[in-house]
C-alpha cells in the first residue's frame, strides 16, 4: 500500500500526531511520501519512514505555482492508494485524480468547506468536528478517527537542572503560545500555589507577554519556558501533573501524552476534553479561565491521599481502551483501502 501526505503545519500537537501516524503506518509496511515545510523540527522523526519533499507552498513563492503540477504528475505516475491532506492548506494541493482516495484530516472545527472540493472523505478527530462539517453542508463521506500517542515510558529529565527540587510540585504543559492555550491562567495559578513549579514547552506570539506576566506575578523563578522540545516526554515524566488550560481544544493530544507517562491531568472543560475525559475519574476538570479552579486542583493533587495516583491510573485506562496505536492505524488502513 502507498500513501501520500500533504502536511504544511508548523510545530504542535497535530504535528506530533502526524509523526506518530507515519511511524505506525510504516510498521505496517505502508510506503509513504510526505510533502512538508522546510526545516521542521520533527522532520527527523519521519525521515526513516517516508520519502520527504520540502516546500513552503505559500503565496508569493515559486512553489505555489509549480508544486501542484509536480504533485499531479507524481500522483498519476506512482498511483498511491490514498492522498491524505492535513488541514485546509494540504487540501489546496490535492490533485483531481479519479484513481486515488482523496482524504483530508481535520483536527479543528472548520469555518467553511471551500478548500475541500476535491476531497472524497473528511476524517475528523472528534465527533463534534464531524457534526460541524455536516452542519456546513458536507454530503460526502465523513469518518471519525481519533489520535493515538506512543505509550512507552521514558526516563525523566533531571528536575534540578530546571530549578525544581525533589519536594517541589512540578506541573508541565505545552503548546503554541497563543491566547486560546490559556498559559496565562496557569501562570496566575502558579502565583496562588507557592509549592508549584510550572514548565511550559513551546513558543509563539505571546512569549514575551507570558514571560513579563511571570515576572510581574513574582514567579519567574518557578516558571520555566523550555522552548520547543523534539521529545516532550522526559519533561512530562519528570513532572507531578500535567495541565491543559485551553479555551478551545478540539481533542487535546497532549493530554494523551501525559497519560502515557502515567501523570494526572488537570484540564478545562473545552470541547475535546469534555468528550473523552471524565471528571474525578481520569482527570480533574475546571471551567475555562478559572485560575482558582486550577490552583485548587493542584492543591488537591498534593494533599489528598491517593488522588494523584487514582486520576493517573484512570487516564492510563482510558488511553489503553480508546486510543491505542493498533486500533487507530487499523482504521486508517481500512479507509485507505476504500475506493474513491
Amino acid at each position: 500500500m502507498k500513501v501520500f501526505h500533504f502536511h504544511f503545519g508548523k510545530d504542535g500537537g497535530a504535528e506530533r500526531f502526524f509523526t506518530h501516524l507515519v511511524g505506525g503506518l510504516a510498521e505496517r509496511g505502508i510506503e509513504q511520501t510526505a510533502v512538508i515545510r522546510p526545516k521542521r523540527l520533527w522532520k527527523p522523526s519521519i525521515a526513516p519512514h517516508a520519502t520527504i519533499i520540502e516546500s513552503h507552498f505559500r503565496d508569493l513563492s515559486i512553489d505555489k505555482l509549480l508544486l501542484p503540477t509536480r504533485m499531479k504528475y507524481r500522483v498519476a505516475r506512482e498511483k498511491p492508494d490514498a492522498v491524505l491532506a492535513w488541514m485546509p492548506k494540504g487540501a489546496k494541493l490535492m490533485p483531481d485524480d479519479p484513481n486515488t482516495h482523496k482524504i483530508a484530516r481535520l483536527g479543528d472545527y472548520p469555518l467553511r468547506l471551500k478548500y475541500f472540493d476535491r476531497i472524497d472523505t473528511l476524517v475528523c478527530n472528534a465527533p463534534g468536528i464531524a457534526e460541524r462539517v455536516r452542519d456546513l453542508g458536507w454530503e460526502r463521506n465523513v469518518e471519525v478517527i481519533t489520535n493515538f500517542t506512543p505509550v512507552e515510558r521514558v526516563a525523566p529529565v533531571d528536575r534540578a537542572v530546571y530549578g525544581a527540587g525533589p519536594d517541589d510540585f512540578v506541573v508541565s504543559t505545552m503548546g503554541r503560545f497563543v491566547p486560546r492555550k490559556g498559559f496565562a491562567v496557569l501562570i496566575d495559578a502558579a502565583a496562588l500555589t507557592p509549592s508549584m513549579h510550572l514548565w511550559i514547552m513551546g513558543d509563539g506570539e505571546l512569549a514575551d507577554e507570558l514571560k513579563a506576566q511571570a515576572k510581574q506575578r513574582g514567579v519567574e523563578d518557578r516558571v520555566r519556558f523550555l522552548g520547543w522540545q523534539a521529545d516532550t516526554r522526559p519533561f512530562v515524566a519528570a513532572s507531578n501533573a500535567f495541565a491543559m488550560a485551553s479555551s478551545h481544544e478540539p481533542l487535546g493530544n497532549v493530554a494523551l501524552e501525559a497519560w502515557a507517562q502515567g501523570k494526572p491531568v488537570v484540564s478545562t472543560r473545552s470541547e475535546g476534553p469534555s468528550w473523552f475525559m471524565t471528571d474525578e475519574s481520569d482527570a480533574l476538570m475546571v471551567e475555562i479561565g478559572d485560575t482558582e479552579g486550577f490552583a485548587e486542583a493542584f492543591r488537591r493533587l498534593q494533599q489528598e491521599d491517593g488522588l494523584a495516583e487514582r486520576i493517573a491510573a484512570g487516564g492510563v485506562a482510558t488511553l489503553t481502551e480508546r486510543f491505542s496505536k493498533d486500533a487507530i492505524c487499523d482504521q486508517y488502513i481500512r479507509l485507505f483501502q476504500k475506493k474513491p
